[in-house]
């Protein structure tokens, strides 16, 4: 069965975010991710962590300005030394926290622009080195432009091919069957082609991003392909509560006696 990690930045929200912990471990979560985790010392959420027995899947990098619009620094031909800067930022999360991932946002910019393309290659190769020397995988993750319009990464098989072309060993695709599905449809083909490349799935319904099982996608049948295909990460839940986190997890029940702690 899937190991499924509750996305804090969306999940239990009813809540502050230092008490989601503890919610996520109740309702049966053994793992958890978010979004940003820079509001908080990382001291204080790896203290959440150890009580509650979690385990910190993944995170983003620090995406620049997130409330004036910003969306990652990757592709920005000239903000490479806010991102380096903020690839420390994130290592000194990671190894407080113990987190295994972090994931580089590559932000707005046109995806045919040569000196964009430059920028993101040179972004990505320096952030997979330097956090490949303290043992993490960095993962880049194609994002629809319904939901964040002029993303430069919009594109899961562009993704695959840098990831393929750089060759570099902890350099890992994100795969969210949310966007996969609204980019590209064809979802199961696609988990199976690219499985070798993928270092963390994420999910949620489509059209309306809620609950497992509410939308257009066999979500069960594609957790099940998962196990088939021998995919050993995580599965973050990065989805709306329709009405409340605790009233949408009947989708969970099947799963919850399964994640190991």
């Amino acid at each position: 069965m899937p190991r499924f990690a509750a996305n804090l930045s969306l999940l239990f929200t009813e809540m502050p975010f230092l008490d989601r912990f503890a919610a996520a471990a109740q309702a049966g979560f053994t793992a958890v991710e978010c979004l940003f985790p820079y509001a908080h010392e990382p001291e204080a959420i790896a203290g959440c962590l150890a009580r509650h027995g979690l385990t910190l899947a993944l995170f983003n990098l620090p995406p620049g300005d997130w409330q004036a619009g910003e969306r990652g620094l990757a592709a920005l031909p000239d903000r490479f030394a806010e991102l380096q800067a903020g690839v420390e930022t994130g290592l000194r999360y990671a190894r407080v926290t113990g987190a295994g991932r972090m994931h580089l946002m590559a932000g707005l910019a046109d995806a045919r622009d040569p000196g964009a393309q430059a920028a993101y290659r040179r972004a990505v190769a320096w952030a997979a080195e330097r956090v490949g020397r303290e043992g993490l995988d960095l993962l880049l993750e194609p994002i629809n432009p319904r939901n964040m319009p002029g993303y430069f990464l919009g594109d899961v098989e562009a993704a695959a091919s840098l990831i393929r072309d750089l060759a570099l060993p902890n350099l890992k695709l994100q795969f969210d069957l949310y966007h996969a599905q609204i980019l590209h449809g064809d979802v199961t083909t696609r988990l199976a082609a690219l499985m070798p490349l993928i270092g963390h799935v994420q999910t949620a319904s489509v059209p309306a991003r809620h609950e497992p099982g509410t939308g257009e996608m066999n979500d069960a049948y594609l957790f099940a392909t998962l196990d088939r295909l021998g995919y050993a990460g995580f599965v973050g839940c990065e989805y709306n509560p329709a009405r409340g986190t605790a009233e949408g997890l009947g989708w969970f029940a099947p799963y919850r006696a399964s994640q190991v702690r």
